[in-house]
């Protein structure tokens, strides 16, 4: 069949598929990306083919740019990252099943080849080529997430015990979800079987998250531990913290804490990519991320801790985006059992019934699956607009699935009873689906499409590992170098200040400013920048000396109403000393990463022999008159050379706000061009539905009158034949040959015109479903081209520079400036050296 044109915002899932006949017709099956907004149900037992639809519903979102997490208890949705866009068969070979191909007496390359012919061969079926596997390679980044382990990237938890960035006073009882989720999570991956809401485990664990991030302050799994024995609040209820929870009791459950993150195993939860939302939905460039997380390896104990944290996480974000009806961002969950079962309260629930009922509001969807269809919680999945249904095991299966289902569409306001839901259940087969979206007119049964990427089945740990291998987990606070050995030898105490250094330094008039920069790089941090572990270097004296430079602080604003642009930076240069204050080159200065608030008025001190010494200064830095002109010119210079720079986005109309960087705006532009797509699609549609209403009204009442006309022609048939046969007794009976011919042909002639009758009518409704198909044509290619337009629009971003006004420039400090540097004399072996160290500057 011939794939529908590629169109963002519809997801091509298959073929209508006629149950009857039992074969697929060829007319595809699009879905509304929007409409998953409304969240998603797929239900279909071991071999429904239900891998192959998910797959397939996560690719059509991959290309059309959704950033999406999925958790993958099973590893089956790791067969995403096996995407062949050449289909050779030297790809497939290191995928393919050893096992399969002896069973089918083929060696694993001859197997690889008949799979790569296999996967050309069920693409070309349905009309897709390398271009469409390309187009998604290219559509963002794919990763495979390993918590509690480095055979993916690692991901490190302790971010999930940071401060969530909303504020408390008005979100505290969002918050205070988010800590009964997470103090949940974490007893159970202590395995404490305690109640995670009314234990005093739970309460205490929940005042102490309480109190610190009703701070702003971020929590850690020590500092948890210490609260545990030390708690910073002394109340509880009425009692004070030891008679509600005894000190010795207290001492046992920090154990419990401390026994886990003691334990060499539980260092791989603390390494990796932070578990930070924003980052895993997009990249530092702003493009869209594909995130696996591969929980196969876990207990279920650890798998209920993670996705806990993990649904939690996304929670906060999510309430922290603006609302929208488009599609923002997809979760994908590809086995709910356990996690949302019909009575128990697991601490993975309340979050994904807050999800459902919620995140619709913020373009969050959700996509939940499952093989269990018995044990899950059917109450709270009536939120759920669109259903996939597979094949099903046992009636009590299709009794529970059927119950959901009809609870979903009366939550939609809708009836249901004129489609006979058990029939169809009964009659599909693998890979056969019916799809019942809230937001369709009716059903459909379809058969899924053949999937991009290469369905192999479930990833092992080890294969994981081997499909990431060209990806290192960037840890979230890398740990520091370990110091080069270093042996200072006690200096000897000494006066005498270094050649051309003076132990006092240079007196300046009382007019001239000077300040004094902080040490950034201490003693042993300057030796070990000299030397490395393979070759310690041994120090026969460290001095501080100060250099003069010319050094500027000053305060830039920028204002524009416009852009709505009101924002000042603060700026401290510092120029080198070459050949006084005429030399002075603003545009060679070097600009520090330090305020005014951090100058200092006078030098460290050091012990004896140590310095400090400063070096000398040109005659002219010492002049009041000298200093004003060095004033100006730097005012001069920053109003000349000072830009603001903005993104912006002119046919959006966005423009970069004050607290957002490049990454975010971009972001935010792709965001706003989707929903000004989806928008434009909806204004054609509506336009061209006019149309369609009209000759669809019109088809209907022409077929109403082929039925009529075809009556009538079956009817003249009837009275022609008995005519006929009236004519041939009459002439036997000798009745008058004329009159019995006469009548005959009239009797043709109406049955011939009835036969007109009929025909034409025919042919008027092939001209009205020809026009149909025209229009349709129509609105596919302009909705494409819509798509296209807007795609392509994404990518117009542009800046614009702000220039401060004259008066917007202030000047606070312009004089001398002293930069501290470490004078270090060691010996390399027996080789003795000199070297300076910048200390005013740090790594």
């Amino acid at each position: 069949m011939q794939a529908p044109p590629e169109k963002l915002g519809s997801f091509f899932l298959g073929a209508e598929y006629d149950l009857a006949g039992k074969q697929r017709l060829d007319v595809p099956v699009s879905y509304d990306a929007r409409d998953l907004t409304t969240h998603g149900v797929c239900v279909g037992m071991t071999g429904s083919g239900k891998t192959g639809l998910c797959i397939g519903l996560l690719e059509e979102a991959a290309i059309d740019k959704i950033p999406t997490l999925m958790i993958d208890p099973k590893g089956d949705i790791t067969n995403l990252l096996l995407q062949f866009p050449d289909l050779r068969p030297e790809d497939f070979e290191p995928w393919v099943n050893v096992d399969d191909a002896r069973r089918k007496g083929r060696t694993v390359a001859e197997h690889a080849a008949a799979t790569a012919e296999m996967w050309r061969d069920g693409l070309a079926d349905w009309g897709q080529g390398p271009e469409r596997l390309r187009l998604l390679q290219e559509s963002g980044d794919y990763t495979i997430f390993t918590p509690g382990s480095d055979a993916g990237v690692s991901v490190n938890i302790l971010g999930s015990l940071a401060a969530p960035q909303l504020d408390f006073d008005s979100n505290a009882e969002l918050i205070r979800e988010r800590i009964g989720g997470t103090v949940a999570a974490m007893l159970s991956l202590a395995n404490l079987k305690v109640d995670p809401v009314r234990s005093r485990e739970a309460i205490l664990l929940s005042n102490i998250f309480e109190h610190f991030w009703k701070q702003g302050e971020d929590l850690d799994l020590a500092k948890l531990i210490t609260s545990i024995q030390t708690p910073p609040v002394r109340q509880m209820g009425v009692f004070d913290v030891d008679t509600f929870f005894p000190e010795a009791n207290r001492f046992e459950l920090a154990m419990a804490f401390n026994t886990l993150v003691a334990s060499p195993t539980f260092a791989a939860w603390l390494q990796g990519e932070p578990l930070d939302i924003d980052a895993l939905m997009y990249t530092a460039d702003g493009q869209p991320r594909h995130a696996i997380f591969y929980i196969a390896h876990l207990s279920d104990s650890e798998r209920m801790f993670f996705v806990t944290l993990l649904l939690e996480n996304l929670l906060t974000w999510m309430r922290r985006q603006p609302g929208t009806t488009s599609l923002r961002a997809l979760l994908y969950f590809d086995e709910i059992f356990g996690f949302f079962p019909p009575t128990a309260e697991p601490p993975s629930k309340r979050p994904l019934l807050t999800l459902l009922k919620q995140a619709r509001a913020f373009g969050l969807g959700a996509v939940l699956v499952t093989q269990n269809p018995v044990d899950l919680d059917y109450k709270g999945l009536t939120n759920a607009g669109t259903w996939f249904i597979g094949k099903l095991q046992a009636e009590r299966d299709k009794a529970r699935v059927l119950e959901g289902l009809k609870g979903a569409i009366a939550e939609a306001g809708g009836r249901g009873e004129n489609v006979d839901f058990d029939t169809i259940l009964s009659q599909l087969g693998s890979r056969v689906f019916l799809l019942h979206n809230v937001h369709a007119d009716g059903p459909v049964v379809f058969q899924t499409r053949w999937a991009l990427s290469y369905l192999r089945g479930p990833l092992t740990k080890p294969q994981v590992r081997q499909l990431m291998a060209d990806r290192t987990a960037t840890p979230a606070t890398p740990a520091a170098p370990a110091p080069a050995p270093v042996t200072i030898d006690s200096p000897a105490p000494t006066a005498s200040a270094p050649d051309g250094y003076s132990a006092h330094a240079p007196s300046l008039s009382s007019a001239v400013p000077q300040a004094f920069l902080p040490i950034e790089v201490s003693e042993q941090a300057a030796v070990r920048r000299l030397g490395d572990e393979q070759n310690p270097v041994t120090v026969d004296k460290i001095e501080l000396i100060y250099e003069p430079a010319f050094i500027g602080s000053a305060t830039v604003r920028f204002v524009d109403t416009k852009y709505q642009v009101n924002s000042q930076t603060d700026q401290t240069l510092v120029a080198r000393v070459a050949g006084g204050l005429r030399g002075v080159e603003w545009n060679e200065a070097e600009t520090l990463s330090i305020s005014t608030r951090e100058l200092q008025s006078a030098p460290e001190s050091l012990g004896e022999g140590q310095g400090p010494y400063f070096a000398s200064l040109p005659e002219d830095m010492n002049t009041e008159q000298e200093i004003k002109g060095l004033k100006q010119s730097l005012s001069d210079w920053l109003y000349y050379n000072s830009r603001y720079p903005l993104f912006r986005h002119e046919s959006l109309k966005a423009v970069q706000q004050a607290d957002e960087d490049e990454r975010a705006f971009k972001i935010r532009v792709q965001q706003l061009a989707r929903e000004a797509r989806d928008d434009e699609v909806d204004k054609l549609e509506e336009k061209y539905a006019k149309s369609l209403d009209r000759l669809n009204d019109k088809l209907r009442k022409k077929e109403m009158e082929l039925s009529k006309d075809e009556a009538k022609y079956t009817a003249r048939q009837r009275e022609e034949m008995a005519g006929i046969g009236e004519s041939v007794l009459g002439f036997f009976f000798g009745r008058r040959r004329t009159s019995l011919i006469s009548g005959a042909m009239n009797k043709r002639r109406i049955t011939g015109q009835a036969k007109y009758d009929v025909e034409e009518t025919q042919a008027e409704i092939e001209d009205i479903k020809e026009e149909i198909a025209k229009i349709k044509q129509e609105l596919e290619e302009a909705s494409a081209a819509i798509s296209t337009r807007w795609d392509e629009t994404a990518a117009g971003i542009t800046t614009v520079e702000i220039k401060p006004r004259r008066s917007d420039v202030e000047v606070s400090l312009a004089g001398v400036g002293w930069l501290p540097h470490w004078r270090v004399s060691y010996r390399d072996g027996e080789t003795p050296r000199k070297a300076t160290v910048e200390a005013y500057k740090g790594d």
